[in-house]
């Protein structure tokens, strides 16, 4: 996907962020980014494979996943929930819906966290700014 980064839009710096209301419970502290690399590398720490639920061009609807349109997801060890798609499809989908990619800060104290959010980023739009 980096060598097709110049004909995507300029995509922010992930930025970390204490919240009350936060997707996870609790006052936990989160991350939320539209940035393609940050997105790989956190499903790649945890050996996650991009997937939807939705019918696409790859082929039929699986789940209905209810998140607005978006229709992606990950497919975890051991779990596979979701119609394996690629990242190109994925990252599109993403972009396509104008999304953003929540996920629990990693504590160093504890295993990293499969937990996130795939949200639309005007719902986040103040912390991506």
């Amino acid at each position: 996907m980096t060598g097709n980064r110049q004909s995507l839009p300029d995509q922010p710096s992930p930025r970390s962020v204490k919240t009350y209301d936060s997707p996870f419970g609790a006052s936990t502290q989160v991350v939320c980014t539209r940035d393609h690399d940050v997105i790989q590398r956190w499903a790649a720490q945890r050996r996650a494979e991009p997937a939807t639920g939705e019918a696409t061009n790859s082929g039929p609807a699986t789940h209905n996943v209810k998140d607005g349109g978006a229709g992606i997801r990950f497919n975890f060890p051991g779990v596979g929930l979701f119609r394996p798609i690629s990242w190109e499809e994925w990252l599109t989908n993403f972009d396509v819906h104008q999304c953003a990619f929540v996920y629990e800060d990693d504590d160093a104290s504890r295993p990293p966290s499969n937990r996130y959010h795939i949200v639309k980023a005007e719902e986040w739009k103040e912390l991506l700014s």
